[in-house]
């Protein structure tokens, strides 16, 4: 194992170094409990056997509208999809559906299965879209941090390969925001303890190390006082998929850091939620 490098630990161990993080999430599940009580949702959907392998559907009310499923931050290792439901109320306003996909954790599970749930789980939506009342053919996959990596994974995946049922172009677009792209920094910090992360799984857990399945139009989010290691991150994607995918863009969200670009994506009135609405197919 490398030894830790105090400059890259400042860089990714957001809740060490920004402090009032509890607070924050207490916050976020309170709004997300009062949310859910009120909105045209269907909880818990398992889309496979495991406690934390279950997703919360929110449906605008609009005819054919495009499905936005959010995958949740926390490294891999914490974070609980019930902590997010009120990032869709601004999505449902606007005739969006809303997926948040629960996923299992780290280190119960190896980065490698936790990939391959979520994998699961995308492909259960669009398998299930009919009974679920929401459409298959317009599924955009976004995620924060270790979502955002998630989401980048994902672009990568071969959908038939998967499953002969899925189509190559299952995924209309991918929104990662701050994201983890290369992994290989994070065995240099303490977060890295829970994943036990071997050398073969950084390479083929790398998304900037790989490259995207489908031609699918790519818009990278960047708070914009985040840390220079999750710019050099976002960067790192988009230089390594220039010229493979249709578009790719990247948004800086202005004087936020790593934790408050959630609030920001709840907001109807932001910067990112506008971006994000502009983007989706």
């Amino acid at each position: 194992m490398p030894a830790l490098d105090p400059q890259l630990e400042a860089n990714y161990n957001i809740v060490a170094a920004r402090g009032g993080v509890d607070e924050v999430m207490q916050r976020w599940s309170t709004l997300s409990a009062e949310f859910r009580a009120q909105a045209d949702a269907s909880l818990d959907c398992a889309y496979g056997p495991g406690e934390r392998e279950r997703i919360d559907i929110f449906r605008s009310g609009a005819s054919a509208a495009p499905l936005y499923v959010y995958l949740h931050g926390g490294y891999w290792q914490r974070g609980d999809k019930s902590l997010y439901s009120f990032i869709a109320a601004p999505f449902l306003d606007a005739g969006i559906d809303v997926a948040i996909v629960g996923y299992p954790l780290c280190p119960q599970v190896s980065m490698t299965e936790l990939v391959s749930k979520v994998h699961q789980a995308i492909g259960w939506l669009y398998n299930h879209a009919g009974q679920l009342a929401i459409n298959r053919e317009r599924i955009n996959l976004s995620g924060h941090s270790a979502g955002g990596h998630l989401t980048a994974m994902a672009a990568c995946c071969d959908w038939p390969n998967l499953d002969s049922r899925l189509p190559r172009d299952l995924l209309k677009t991918a929104i990662p925001f701050s994201g983890l792209y290369q992994l290989t920094p994070l065995l240099q910090t303490s977060i890295s303890d829970a994943l036990h992360l071997t050398d073969k799984e950084v390479s083929r857990l790398s998304p900037a190390s790989l490259q995207p399945a489908a031609q699918i139009p790519l818009l990278t989010i960047v708070g914009g006082a985040e840390t220079a290691e999750f710019f050099r991150q976002t960067d790192l994607l988009i230089d390594s998929w220039s010229g493979l995918l249709m578009q790719i863009d990247r948004h800086v969200e202005p004087d936020v850091d790593h934790i408050d670009l959630i609030d920001r994506l709840a907001s109807a009135d932001s910067q990112i939620f506008q971006r994000i609405f502009d983007w989706l197919q």
